[in-house]
C-alpha cells in the first residue's frame, strides 16, 4: 500500500481547503450585508457563549496564562468587537461625496490566511474570523501546533455558527495536518487576497516574502515612563495590571519602567507596596539562567508565566504576593538581558534624570525591538505627553492607562483588536488595529467635473472651419464597408 509523506499530505490539505473556501467566498459575497451582518452577529454570540470554556481549553494546551484573563480576552474579540465593527459600511457603496461627484465602492479581498500563536490562540481566532466575515473573505487557520486543539475547537464552533445561519460550507476553516510545507502553500498560493500573520518574527518575515499581500504585527519592547508630575500610585497600579494580564503574553504589554530620579524612591516604594520584588546578588543570576536560552533569545518555558513561577523554576524564594520580578538594568543591547521583550512577569527598571534622557531612553529601548509598536507614559504634563506622541517611533501613546488593555481596546477607544500594527518604521503594512476595514479593497468611481474642456485644446482637424468633419467621416465608414465584404 502506498503511503503518502505527511508533507504532501499536509499540503494537498492545504490546497483543498483554499479550493473550497475559493467556492465558498464567491457564494458568501453574493449575500446582502443584512444577511452577512445577521451572520458575524451570530458567530460573535457564538464566541461569546464559548468565552470561558474556550479560555480554560487554551490555559490548559499552551501552559501559557491563565484563563481568567484569556476569558477576558474572548470578551473583547467577541462583544467589544461585535460593537465596534456591526454598523461599519464594509461592502457595496461604502462612502459618497456627492459634491465631488465621488463614490467609494467596497469589495472583499477574497481568502485570508490567518496565522495563528500560541500566546493569544482563541482570542485571536476569534477576533480575525469576525473581521474576515465582516469584510466579505473567506478565512483559513493555520494554527501554532503548541495550542492546535483550542484552535482548532474555536475554529469548529464558529465555522458551525456561521453555517447554521446560512453562510457555505468552508468559509472557515483550519489546517489538521501542521507542516512547514503547508503553511507556507497557504501564505504563497495565488488564490490567497491578503495573509494575517501573528506570531514570531521569522513567521512574519515569511508572510511579507510570500508574494501575496500580508499585515503582520512586529514585537512589542514597550517602555513605560512614569514622569514626575504622575500620580504614581495609580502609575504603578495600572502598569502592574496590564503586566499580569494574562500574564505578559500580549505584545503591548510593558517590559520596562523608566522613571526620573527626583521620584525615584518614590515609585520604588509603590512598585514595592504593590507586589513588585527587586533582584540582585544569587537571586538575579538564577532568574537569568531560566530566562534566556544559550542563543540569547527568551525562553519559551517562561512566556506567560507568574512570577511564582518563574521563582520556582529559578529556585529562588520570594516574599508571597510578589506579582513581578524587577531588575535594575544598566543599559540596552543583548548584553543587558532585562532590556528586551519579556512575554511574563519581568520587567526592567531604568532610572533617568530628566524626561528629556527618558525620551532617548524609550527610543533605544524601541530600536532593540518595538519600533512602530507601542509606548505607554504615566503624567500630568501635556506638553511632555506631546512631545512624547510627536517624536516617538510608534503607533500608539498610551497616556495614563495600563498598556496592554489599552492597545487592544478595552480601557481606551481604539479599534478592538488582537493584530496591532507596528507601522513602516516596524516592518508592518499598517499602523492600525487592523479592523475589517483593512480587509477590503476599495473601487472609486469618479464622475467628470464640468469645464473639463478647457485642460486641453482642441486639435485643428476636429474644427469645422478648418474641414467638413462630417464628411470625412462618412468617406471612412464606406471605405470600411468595402474592406470589411
Amino acid at each position: 500500500m502506498e503511503v503518502l509523506d505527511k508533507d504532501l499530505l499536509s499540503v494537498q490539505e492545504a490546497r483543498n481547503l483554499i479550493s473550497k473556501a475559493k467556492e465558498a467566498q464567491k457564494k458568501y459575497c453574493e449575500l446582502s450585508m443584512e444577511r452577512i451582518n445577521k451572520i458575524v452577529d451570530a458567530v460573535a454570540k457564538a464566541a461569546s457563549r464559548e468565552a470561558e470554556s474556550l479560555a480554560i481549553l487554551a490555559s490548559e494546551e499552551t501552559g501559557f496564562g491563565n484563563y481568567k484573563d484569556k476569558t477576558a480576552k474572548n470578551k473583547l474579540a467577541s462583544d467589544k468587537l461585535y460593537d465596534y465593527i456591526k454598523d461599519m459600511k464594509t461592502l457595496g457603496i461604502i462612502r459618497e461625496d456627492k459634491e465631488k461627484k465621488i463614490v467609494e465602492i467596497g469589495t472583499p479581498v477574497g481568502i485570508i490566511t490567518a496565522l495563528i500563536p500560541s500566546t493569544n490562540p482563541t482570542s485571536t481566532t476569534i477576533y480575525k474570523t469576525l473581521i474576515a466575515l465582516k469584510s466579505g473573505n473567506a478565512i483559513i487557520f493555520s494554527p501554532h501546533p503548541g495550542a492546535y486543539k483550542c484552535i482548532s475547537k474555536t475554529v469548529e464552533i464558529l465555522s458551525k455558527a456561521a453555517v447554521e445561519n446560512g453562510a457555505p460550507e468552508g468559509l472557515i476553516s483550519c489546517q489538521s495536518i501542521l507542516t512547514m510545507e503547508s503553511t507556507n502553500e497557504l501564505m504563497k498560493n495565488r488564490n490567497i487576497g491578503t495573509i494575517l500573520a501573528t506570531g514570531g518574527s521569522n513567521m512574519v518575515r515569511a508572510a511579507y516574502s510570500s508574494g501575496n499581500p500580508a499585515i503582520g504585527v512586529g514585537p512589542g519592547n514597550v517602555p513605560a515612563y512614569i514622569e514626575r508630575s504622575a500620580d504614581v500610585e495609580k502609575a504603578v497600579r495600572r502598569i502592574f495590571s496590564s503586566k499580569t494580564f494574562d500574564n505578559g503574553t500580549i505584545c503591548a504589554s510593558e517590559q520596562s519602567i523608566i522613571t526620573e530620579k527626583i521620584i525615584e524612591e518614590k515609585v520604588k516604594v509603590e512598585v514595592v507596596k504593590q507586589g513588585g520584588y527587586f533582584l540582585f546578588g544569587d537571586k538575579l543570576a538564577r532568574v537569568l539562567k531560566v530566562m534566556d536560552n544559550p542563543n540569547g533569545l527568551i525562553n519559551p518555558k517562561i512566556v506567560g508565566k507568574t512570577a511564582e513561577d518563574i521563582a520556582e523554576m529559578a529556585g529562588i524564594e520570594i516574599p508571597k504576593g510578589t506579582r513581578v520580578l524587577l531588575y535594575e538594568e544598566k543599559g540596552v543591547g543583548r548584553e543587558y538581558p532585562f532590556s528586551k521583550e519579556k512575554l511574563t512577569a519581568l520587567l526592567g527598571f531604568y532610572t533617568v534624570e530628566s524626561w528629556k534622557e527618558a525620551c532617548e531612553l524609550c527610543f533605544r529601548l524601541l530600536e532593540y525591538g518595538g519600533l512602530g509598536h507601542t509606548l505607554s507614559i504615566h503624567s500630568n504634563n501635556e506638553e511632555i505627553i506631546r512631545e512624547f506622541a510627536l517624536h516617538k517611533p510608534v503607533s500608539r501613546i498610551l497616556v495614563n492607562t495600563p498598556s496592554s488593555q489599552g492597545a487592544v481596546g478595552i480601557t481606551t477607544n481604539l479599534a478592538p483588536s488582537l493584530t496591532l500594527g507596528s507601522g513602516a518604521v516596524g516592518g508592518s503594512a499598517t499602523s492600525d488595529n487592523v479592523t475589517p476595514m483593512n480587509l477590503i479593497n476599495i473601487r472609486r468611481m469618479a464622475y467628470g467635473i464640468e469645464g473639463f474642456e478647457e485642460f486641453y485644446e482642441e486639435p485643428d482637424i476636429c474644427k469645422k472651419e478648418s474641414i467638413d468633419v462630417d464628411t470625412i467621416a462618412k468617406i471612412v465608414i464606406e471605405k470600411l464597408k468595402e474592406l470589411s465584404k
